[in-house]
C-alpha cells in the first residue's frame, strides 16, 4: 500500500465516524521518544522516520508538523506522500492544536489514539479545543490497515545486581515511597521505560539504542506491581524481584488494575510521561495528584558506583575514538571512506572494548554540508564521500555494561576556509566556557546554557537546538529533568548529575560544527557568598586543535584545553599500543 493509498484509508474510516480530523503523535503508550518498531506510526504512515513529530490528517489537508532539525529530511521524505511538511516555530510545541482549532467548525469532532497522547499533550487538546466546542475522542485507523504490524518486542530482559548499579531494588522503592508520602499519594503509576529500568534494576532489549523493557508499575506503600510480559523473565529474576517487594503481572493487566484503585485513594502521575487513555481509566472518586516521577529526579542523581562506572566506560570509549581517529587520518584519500563506512569503523572499534552492548543513539556521519543538519542520519541514498578537505562531524556514543556515552567531534579534514575555523574555534570556546563554568548551588540548565552560547553571541551567532541533556547509566541516552536550553525549566544542577555540553554552529550547504563532552556536577567551593559547583569532565578523547584561532581564545580557554588534551594523553596512553600513543600524542600536543 503506497502512503497515499493510506491517507485514502484512513480517510474512509474518519468519514464513517463523521471524524473531522485525526492527529498521529510520534509516541507510544510509555510516551517514549524513541519506539519500538509496533509504534512507529509516523514512518508507517508518510514514510518520515524522524524522532519527532506529528501528523495531522483533515478531509483535504495532510501534514507534518516538525522542528527546524527534520526540516530537509522532512521535505525529502514527505515526496509524493500526500504530506505537507508545516513547519514548526517552536520546538515541540503542539501547533497543530491551534491550526484545528481556527480550521474545523464548532461541534466538529477530532480523533487520536489517546495510548499514544501524553496526558499533559491529551488535557492540552481537549481545553482549547471545548473553549470552541470541539469533541476529541479515542480511535486507532492505522490497526485496520497495517498489514503484517511488528508484533511488540519479546526479547528477554535481564536484571543488573546490586554491586554494579550501587543501590538495591528495595532501597529504590522506599525512596519513592517518601516522596509519595510527602506529596500525600497513596499510589502511583509509573509508565516511563527508563524510570522503570532505574526502579527494578532491569534491562533489556524492546527499543533500539536505549535498553529499556516493555512494562508498567503501579506503587503503592505495601506492595510494588511490575506489568510485564512474564516470558521476558526467568525465575530466578522473578524470585528476586519478589524478595524485594515486586509482583510480576501480565504486560495487559494494567488497564485492570487502574480500573480496580479503591475508591477516595490519591494516586501521583507524571503528566509528561504516562498516556491519557490510561489515566482515564482511573475511577472518577480517585484524586489525581499531577506532578513529576520521584524516579526522575533520584535517577538524575548518580551514586558512587554508577559514576566510577562510567568514568571506565568514558575511557574504554576515548580508546575506539582514538583508535577511529588515527583511522580515519591514515585512510583519507587512499581509500574510499563514505559516512556510513565510517560510522561503521567507529562502532567495530567500541565493539571490540570490554562490555560493550550497543550505540546508544544511531551515530551521526556527517561531512561537509550534511554537518548542518543537526540530526542527519545518513542513508544509502544521502550517503557522501569522506574527503581530504572540510569538516567531518561525528556525534555518536556507546551502551556499555557499566555507562552509556556520547561524545560529538568535528575533524577538519585538511583544506579548510576562514570560516570553518572561525566557526570552529567560536563552538570550541562555548563548549570550553560550559564545562569550566562555576556557579552556584540552585543554578538551573537556562542559565548554563546561556553562558555557553555567549562566545557565539559575540558574533552574532545561535544554534536552534538545547546546549545539554541529562544521560542515564547503561539507560536512555537522552534523559531528565535537567536540560540546558533556553527554556526557562525550574530543575536546578545538581550534584552527580551527568549532562552534555554540545554548541554548534550549522551553515546550510556549507558545513556544521558541534563538540560535544559529557560533564558530571562536582562540588566546588563554599564561603559566605554560597556553596558554588563545577563540572568534571567524563568524556575522554582528544579535541582536535588544527584549525583553532589561537588568537580567538583568551588565556583562560587556552589553558583549559591544554590540560584537558594533556588528560586525555595521561588517560589514554596506557591503554594504548606504541603506534596509538604517538598519534595520540601529536593529537594533544599543547597549542
Amino acid at each position: 500500500m503506497t502512503y497515499q493509498e493510506k491517507l485514502s484509508e484512513i480517510r474512509k474510516q474518519m468519514k464513517a465516524d463523521h471524524v473531522a480530523a485525526y492527529i498521529i503523535p510520534s509516541a507510544d503508550p510509555h510516551i517514549s521518544e524513541y519506539l519500538p518498531n509496533h509504534y512507529k506510526c509516523i514512518p508507517f504512515t508518510s514514510g518520515f522516520s524522524g524522532s519527532a513529530g506529528t501528523l495531522v490528517i483533515t478531509h483535504d489537508f495532510a501534514g507534518l508538523w516538525t522542528d527546524f532539525r527534520y526540516f530537509e529530511q522532512a521535505a525529502e521524505q514527505l515526496e509524493n506522500s500526500g504530506f505537507e511538511l508545516v513547519k514548526q516555530k517552536v520546538q515541540h510545541a503542539p501547533e497543530y492544536i491551534q491550526w484545528l482549532v481556527e480550521k474545523l467548525d464548532k461541534g466538529a469532532t477530532v480523533a487520536s489514539n489517546e495510548k499514544l497522547l501524553s496526558l499533559l499533550l491529551g488535557d492540552m487538546i481537549s481545553q482549547q479545543f471545548s473553549a470552541k466546542g470541539i469533541n476529541l475522542t479515542s480511535k486507532d485507523y492505522l490497526s485496520p490497515i497495517w498489514e503484517n504490524r511488528p508484533q511488540l518486542p519479546a526479547e528477554k530482559a535481564f536484571l543488573i545486581a546490586d554491586e554494579h548499579i550501587g543501590q538495591s531494588v528495595s532501597s529504590k522503592l522506599a525512596a519513592v515511597r517518601t516522596m509519595l508520602q510527602k506529596q500525600g499519594a497513596d499510589y502511583h503509576l509509573v509508565s516511563s521505560l527508563d524510570d522503570l529500568a532505574w526502579l527494578f534494576n532491569i534491562r533489556g532489549k524492546d527499543v533500539s539504542y536505549n535498553p529499556v523493557v516493555l512494562s508498567f508499575a503501579l506503587i503503592n506503600q505495601d506492595q510494588a506491581k511490575l506489568f510485564v510480559n512474564p516470558d521476558k523473565l526467568n525465575n530466578e529474576d522473578k524470585a528476586l524481584l519478589l524478595k524485594s517487594g515486586v509482583v510480576v503481572f501480565a504486560y495487559e493487566e494494567i488497564e485492570t488494575a487502574l480500573q480496580q484503585i479503591p475508591e477516595n485513594k490519591t494516586i501521583l502521575i507524571d503528566p509528561k510521561r504516562n498516556c491519557f487513555a490510561y489515566a482515564k481509566l482511573i475511577p472518577a472518586s480517585v484524586r489525581i495528584i499531577k506532578a513529576i516521577n520521584p524516579s526522575t529526579v533520584l535517577k538524575a542523581i548518580k551514586n558512587e558506583t554508577e559514576l566510577a562506572n562510567t568514568r571506565t566506560a568514558m575511557l574504554k570509549d576515548g580508546v575506539a575514538i582514538t583508535r577511529f581517529l588515527k583511522w580515519l587520518s591514515e585512510n583519507i584519500g587512499k581509500t574510499t571512506i563514505t559516512e556510513l563506512s565510517a560510522a561503521a569503523v567507529l562502532r567495530g572499534f567500541r565493539a571490540e572494548q570490554d562490555g560493550f552492548i550497543g550505540d546508544s543513539f544511531n551515530t551521526i556521519s556527517a561531512y561537509g554540508p550534511h554537518g548542518a543538519l543537526p540530526h542527519y542520519g545518513a542513508s544509502e541514498e544521502s550517503n557522501s564521500e569522506v574527503k581530504a578537505e572540510g569538516l567531518f562531524l561525528v556525534d555518536s556514543g556507546g551502551q556499555y555494561f557499566y555507562g552509556t556515552t556520547d561524545i560529538t567531534r568535528t575533524i577538519p579534514m585538511g583544506n579548510n576556509t576562514e570560516e570553518e575555523s572561525t566557526d570552529y574555534t567560536l563552538v570550541l570556546k562555548g563548549m570550553i566556557d560550559g564545562c569550566k563554568v562555576r556557579f552556584p548551588k540552585g543554578t538551573c540548565g537556562y542559565q548554563i546554557d546561556a553562558i555557553t552560547r555567549k562566545p557565539l553571541w559575540d558574533y552574532a551567532i545561535n544554534y536552534g537546538h538545547g546546549t545539554g541533556h541529562g544521560v542515564g547509566y547503561f539507560l536512555n541516552v537522552h534523559e531528565g529533568p535537567q536540560v540546558f536550553n533556553p527554556t526557562a525549566t525550574p530543575v536546578a544542577v545538581e550534584l552527580g548529575m551527568i549532562t552534555s555540553v554540545e554548541p554548534g554552529v550549522y551553515r546550510p550547504g556549507k558545513h556544521g560544527i558541534r563538540i560535544e563532552n559529557l560533564v558530571n556536577t562536582v562540588k566546588g567551593v563554599s564561603n559566605e557568598f554560597n556553596e558554588f559547583y563545577a563540572f568534571e569532565c567524563l568524556t575522554i578523547a582528544p579535541i582536535s586543535t588544527k584549525i583553532v584561532k589561537k588568537d580567538l581564545l583568551e588565556a583562560s580557554q587556552i589553558a583549559w584545553l591544554n590540560e584537558y588534551n594533556a588528560l586525555v594523553f595521561e588517560k589514554l596512553s596506557p591503554l594504548l599500543n606504541e603506534d596509538e600513543r604517538a598519534f595520540l600524542e601529536t593529537e594533544t600536543k599543547a597549542i
